[in-house]
């Protein structure tokens, strides 16, 4: 795939696709008097106004070629959002190929960028008799200079790279196998990485973490990325996700059926990854550190059990009441670590943490826990921007009562109900006054059918968020 923006263009292309607004519906001036005849025509018999989420389609000999002319409603100017146009150009491209004409009429270039990208993906590298891919040329016509396509391109690119680490399965990545792609991307895009071995981990003593990790034969990783763009500041930012590469439920065994998609269980470690690419790509001024406690949650004769009681890097104790809560284990030595060694005046950690979240917020939706109501209020505004839904769930006082322990300070489930805010909560048990935000990406992260601009299996959510919000910090 190849992706140009030109001024003017002379050449006839295999499909012209253009833009309309609602009710500024024009014809193309490329054509004929008689070709466009013949779609005035079909814009009356289809009553095509522009209205958002319509289309319509026409073929005609224009100068000796049958060429495509596709017309994309978008609604309202106004009423615009981001993902309405990547969802409205993703679905008339991709069934597209040849050499195409994509117009802009008023539309930013980086989003329709976007939608190139994601219209021609596609997981099948392991398939052994693939579909013969066309090429496809894609110029995109402008009136003016624009760095869009930088930008397109590179949020495109880190979104696909997300998807493709949570659909790879877990015999190909796993904790190492992780760490060295995330040391490869480091070298690629000008961000630090270093990686703690189990010896390491145990120095720092992770318990928490070391616990889930025991009975694998993969052994763990804890890996960190740093990015400073901003010598000139002292401040960091800080970036947690979680990373289990694949989750049996440890003794609390899962069903085979909710077994069979755990290897996306560290979609929170390839959306922290994702966005810090896109992050040293675009070169954005600020310092963020993320971490990943990276391992697997495995059965053996040395696994952790329910009814032991660990520690943690934070000093408190736990009563294991489900080997299956294990992700909130991980993140709470990552984000004790992260807070008091690498010294970040905020925290964000990313986890496909709960399945309550899907019960309460379906699969559109990230769930957020903050305790800092500024922060939460510039991730709703980032999310706007990049066209992903949030939204705050409540972390009262009255819920600590639900993982209370009575023989440790804490429990690590709190039961069947809140579940989603339980979990986060316990994370928050370890942030101290630290400003902190926990996003339960268990229903955004992966999907089992193609949706919007979508395709089955991992969706690259949230990645776009994290971009957004720290290029406006």
């Amino acid at each position: 795939m190849n992706i140009k923006l030109v001024k003017d263009f002379k050449k006839i292309y295999d499909a012209y696709v253009m833009p309309k607004f609602e009710g500024e519906v024009h014809i193309y001036e490329g054509l004929s008097g008689e070709e466009k005849l013949v779609l005035e025509k079909l814009i009356e018999k289809k009553e095509f106004t522009g209205k958002k989420g319509t289309s319509i389609s026409c073929k005609l000999i224009h100068k000796g070629k049958l060429v495509n002319i596709v017309y994309i409603g978008l609604g309202s100017k106004e009423e615009l959002r981001t993902y309405e146009v990547i969802e409205a150009f993703y679905k008339a491209l991709k069934e597209l190929d040849g050499d195409i004409l994509v117009g802009t009429q008023g539309v930013e270039i980086s989003q329709i960028v976007e939608a190139l990208h994601y219209a021609k993906y596609d997981f099948d590298k392991y398939k052994t008799d693939k579909k013969d891919k066309k090429e496809c040329n894609f110029d995109v016509f402008v009136e003016r200079e624009t760095d869009g396509i930088c930008e397109g391109t590179v949020l495109a690119e880190s979104v696909l790279l997300t998807r493709d680490l949570v659909n790879e399965p877990a015999n190909v990545i796993f904790p190492e196998s992780l760490a060295c792609e995330v040391e490869g991307l480091g070298k690629k895009y000008g961000f630090e990485v270093e990686i703690f071995d189990e010896g390491k981990i145990e120095e720092l003593k992770m318990e928490a973490f070391l616990s889930v990790a025991r009975a694998a034969e993969k052994r763990p990783k804890f890996i960190i990325m740093r990015y400073m763009g901003d010598p000139n500041s002292t401040e960091i930012n800080g970036l947690v996700g979680k990373g289990l590469t694949y989750d049996t439920g440890g003794l609390s065994l899962k069903p085979s059926a909710g077994m069979s998609n755990m290897k996306t269980d560290m979609g929170g470690a390839a959306t922290v990854i994702g966005a810090m690419c896109a992050i040293s790509r675009m070169k954005i001024k600020t310092n963020i550190v993320t971490v990943i406690a990276a391992c697997e949650n495995s059965i053996g004769g040395n696994a952790y059990r329910p009814g032991d009681i660990i520690g943690s890097m934070g000093g408190k104790t736990i009563e294991v009441d489900n080997t299956d809560a294990e992700g909130r284990l991980t993140l709470i030595d990552a984000v004790y670590y992260i807070i008091n060694h690498e010294n970040v005046k905020e925290v964000i950690d990313v986890a496909t943490l709960t399945g309550a979240v899907l019960v309460a917020l379906g699969m559109s939706t990230t769930g957020v826990l903050a305790n800092n109501d500024a922060m939460y209020n510039a991730l709703e505004e980032a999310s706007k921007t990049a066209g992903e839904r949030v939204w705050r769930l409540p972390n009262f006082p009255e819920y600590k009562e639900l993982y209370k322990s009575k023989i440790a300070d804490l429990k690590n489930t709190g039961g069947r109900f809140a579940g989603s805010i339980t979990a986060g909560m316990f994370i928050e048990e370890f942030v101290g006054e630290t400003p902190w935000m926990h996003l339960d990406i268990a229903g955004t992260s992966s999907t089992d059918a193609p949706y919007g601009y979508y395709t089955h299996g991992g969706t690259g959510q949230i990645v776009r968020t994290l971009y957004n919000y720290y290029l406006k910090k």
